[in-house]
């Protein structure tokens, strides 16, 4: 046995033994679980492999593992380290069909693969299961048959709620049907949502266990959802399902609605809310941060806990190292987006640079697509925003294009041209554009000539004749600001006595409470109802103004505008932003006319899209989703005479009037859009026992509990504590952020993790999301840490002076960067530029 087997080897013992298994004693005696490495095959079972056998190394099974009643369980096919665990597949195979066994694990001690041999392919998982995992999985063990011979039809989620519904007279009654299912809370399934459904089926009987649904905004992904997870729990092909979700908005609200679809039958939980008792619950909603700080996901759970992953905005939830928590599970996985990959299918990554959103958004459609077994680019079920608005389900914007001066110069090629003097005193002319609003250019007269703008075009509520409600789309949270106040102003003017301050509100991350007041504007509630007309149900606060919450997965029907005051780069942001608007609603009142109820019903047919900066334009006209073209990107910085363009470090604020150019409506049709230790201790007990600080943390408002406490706590005598002097009194090797700190203060975390803590969780990471040959194992682990931690060889690598390794810096040499491949350093250099914070990592 080589070094390198024997390293394996040993590595592997350390797994089963943290696994429950054991080894025989030294007396022959067997445990309950038991290990029998080096198992010698009889010669009938030798006789049985055929001519090939000559390629099995002499017939000795490496690790034969056994249940607790001795029986052959699972045959571990062991490699040394400079292998690949897949090598041995086949030998693997074998050795399992002459033993009648249908459990295989493959591994080189540092990756390991589980795979059924009769079912689908091998796995990679981080850990080895246990006897008893394995036995207690559904997925493992369940009957596929009676998944895909179940028979969906439109009530399937409807009859959970109510079994006996269609004997109901009113639901009999044509006239009265929508409005009997829709107070009594039933939900009947779409022609194009069983079809997704059947769909899933369809695949499963083919041996599949991954699947992908694309479906626009607004089609129901979640109802949708419901039923998948009644299939696979009212089939017994699953125990317990997890649902992910990325932002803490869809985790509540993907709450709320499983409760309203699956109850009685299946009980639902937020994790983080029954992190005790979470096992009591068939369905389990979380987001992955969640999961992924602390990696709570293997403390808390085991790869066989949940038979079922359904992953929402697959195409973010689980990108780069988010992936690990995702791989960590056994068991079938359904993505979902809205997002097609065609938006971005022909871009030629390798021109483009990192800066480039379409670049990132390339690769990690790409991963969810392969993910999810649609190596092809076709997802198992596909329902566009065309299907729906075709089949009446979703409609389309009106487009209302409004430019200012100042704005259509920022948008055109030449820029918005300032002219300065420059230390000789010679005119100096400086170039901005569209990109450098709000950021390095600021024009109050623009961005009130927006308000105004908006204020005069918007849609209004069919029955109260007020503003619609709208979101509005900033630049930054300060923008965000600024347009709040501006918009608050007109309405008061406007609007004389009908809101005080509290027409338009900031919804950012550094807003207390900002997640309930999205809620609350959802339920119609936000600031209180409407005092335009008595007794309707319509929220006070008429416009919202974010800049990244409400983007994705936020249900409010009855949005009439929406808002683009900042120029949009990316494709999966802007069909995201567009799709808030896109769902169908009736407008409803009742009032009493001379003795009589009378209720007033209109449909919405349409809303207004804002756009300020071009966005529609471009994507719709510009934009080329058949060919490789050139995005938009910030002009590169150069100086031609005396004219500089895109001034890194300069900014310029404009005072003057700014006319409105154009405005243009354009209704979209059936074709759509084209710190000493001590110091510390003080610090945390008194921020501790801070109850606003307390809540605010549990809801997530990070930003307002920093806020809060730099007002109320920072800088007071007598400690005068700042942030600066509580990082310095941590005392580990690298840069803490306020988050890690507040997270530390209130149990998120034990303790603050060192550089090469963090580097190992970040590496283990990287290993469920890339291939990673065998052989380069210590060679690619090597360069993964050296390129974090050294800033010269980022440097030199980034400027492709490879020339420079062992001479400049000594950590890393020409010799290394050969042994490791340059593929293998693009594919690192990609995935810690996506997905590692490196400032983490600083002194």
């Amino acid at each position: 046995m080589s070094a390198k087997e024997a390293k394996a080897r040993i590595k592997i013992n350390k797994l089963l033994e943290e696994a429950g298994w054991r080894f025989f004693d030294e007396e022959g005696k067997p445990a309950n679980i038991q290990v029998e490495p080096n198992v010698k095959m009889s010669k009938k079972q030798v006789d049985d492999m055929g001519e090939n056998f000559d390629k099995v190394k002499n017939g000795f099974i490496d690790f034969l593992l056994l249940d607790e009643n001795g029986h052959p369980f699972i045959v571990l096919e062991a490699k040394s380290e400079e292998k690949d665990p897949l090598v041995g597949k086949e030998q693997a195979r074998e050795y399992a069909k002459s033993l009648f066994i249908k459990y295989v694990i493959l591994s080189n001690g540092n990756q390991h693969y589980f795979w059924n041999i009769y079912k689908g392919n091998p796995q990679i998982i981080t850990n080895f299961p246990s006897c008893e995992n394995i036995k207690e999985s559904k997925a493992l063990n369940a009957d596929p048959a009676r998944l895909y011979n179940e028979d969906i039809k439109e009530d399937y989620i409807a009859v959970v709620r109510n079994s006996r519904y269609a004997e109901a007279p009113e639901y009999q009654n044509p006239d009265t049907r929508v409005k009997f299912l829709k107070d009594n809370g039933l939900r009947l399934l779409r022609p194009y949502q069983i079809n997704a459904i059947k769909a899933l089926q369809k695949s499963v009987k083919k041996g599949n266990q991954r699947f992908l649904f694309e479906m626009a905004t607004g089609t129901g992904k979640t109802l949708t959802s419901a039923a998948v997870i009644r299939l696979f729990l009212r089939s017994g092909n699953a125990h317990r399902v997890l649902f992910l979700v990325d932002r803490i908005e869809l985790e509540n609200q993907a709450k709320k609605n499983f409760i309203n679809y699956l109850t009685p039958d299946y009980h639902t939980v937020v994790f983080k809310e029954s992190t005790g008792d979470w096992r009591k619950a068939e369905v389990v909603v979380s987001t992955v941060q969640t999961l992924m700080f602390n990696n709570k996901y293997k403390k808390y759970f085991k790869p066989t806990d949940f038979s079922l992953l359904i992953v929402d905005e697959s195409h973010r939830s689980i990108n780069g190292n988010s992936r690990a928590v995702f791989e960590y599970f056994l068991g079938y996985k359904l993505g979902l987006t809205a997002t097609p990959k065609d938006y971005i299918k022909n871009v030629d990554i390798d021109r483009l640079k990192s800066t480039d959103p379409r670049a990132w958004e390339k690769r990690q459609l790409l991963d969810s697509y392969k993910t999810f077994g649609c190596e092809s680019g076709e997802p198992t079920y596909r329902y566009s925003l065309l299907d729906g608005v075709r089949d009446g389900y979703l409609i389309n914007p009106t487009v209302v294009d409004a430019r200012t001066d100042i704005t259509t110069q920022l948008l055109a090629d030449e820029g918005y041209a300032i002219v300065n003097k420059a230390e000789d005193n010679e005119d100096e002319e400086e170039i901005y554009f569209a990109k450098d609003f709000e950021k390095n250019f600021f024009s109050e007269e623009t961005n009130r000539m927006f308000v105004k703008t908006f204020m005069e075009n918007a849609k209004r509520d069919p029955l109260s004749g007020e503003i619609g409600k709208s979101i509005i789309f900033c630049v930054s949270r300060k923008h965000a600001a600024k347009i709040t106040q501006i918009l608050n102003e007109f309405a008061e003017k406007l609007f004389p006595d009908k809101y005080y301050s509290d027409f338009a509100m900031q919804i950012t991350s550094d807003v207390m409470n900002a997640q309930t007041h999205t809620i609350n504007f959802q339920n119609n509630n936000l600031s209180g109802t409407t005092k335009f007309l008595e007794n309707y149900k319509s929220s006070k606060t008429r416009v919202c103004v974010t800049v990244g919450m409400m983007t994705t997965g936020y249900d409010c029907e009855d949005l009439l505008n929406i808002g683009l005051l900042r120029p949009i780069f990316s494709p999966t942001d802007f069909i995201q932003i567009k799709g808030r608007g896109t769902r169908t609603f009736e407008f409803s009142y009742k009032e009493r006319i001379m003795g009589e109820n009378k209720e007033h019903i209109v449909k919405k047919e349409t809303f207004k899209l804002f756009d300020f900066f071009g966005n529609c334009e471009y994507f719709e006209e510009e934009f080329d989703y058949d060919e490789v073209i050139t995005l938009p990107k910030p002009q590169k910085k150069k100086t031609t005479g005396n004219t500089t363009q895109t001034p890194g470090n300069t900014w310029y604020e404009n005072f003057e009037p700014d006319p409105l150019m154009f405005i243009q409506e354009t209704p979209i049709g059936f074709e759509g859009m084209k710190i000493d230790r001590m110091f510390f201790d003080k610090f945390e007990s008194e921020v501790k026992e801070d109850i606003t600080a307390k809540e605010q943390y549990e809801q997530g408002n990070y930003a307002a509990v920093q806020n809060y406490i730099e007002e109320k706590i920072l800088n007071k005598p007598s400690e005068y504590f700042t942030w600066e002097k509580l990082k310095r009194s941590i005392g580990i090797d690298r840069r803490v952020t306020v988050k890690e700190i507040l997270d530390k203060i209130f149990g998120a975390i034990p303790s603050f993790k060192t550089k090469r803590e963090l580097i190992e969780d970040e590496f283990e990471r990287y290993l469920l999301t890339r291939p990673v040959q065998a052989e380069k194992f210590v060679e690619i682990k090597r360069f993964f840490e050296t390129y974090i931690l050294d800033k010269d060889v980022r440097r030199i690598i980034e400027d492709e002076k490879y020339q420079l390794l062992g001479t400049e810096v000594s950590t890393y040499t020409m010799a290394d960067l050969k042994g490791l491949g340059i593929e293998n350093m693009a594919q690192i250099v990609d995935y810690i530029n996506d997905n590692v914070n490196i400032s983490r990592f600083a002194a």
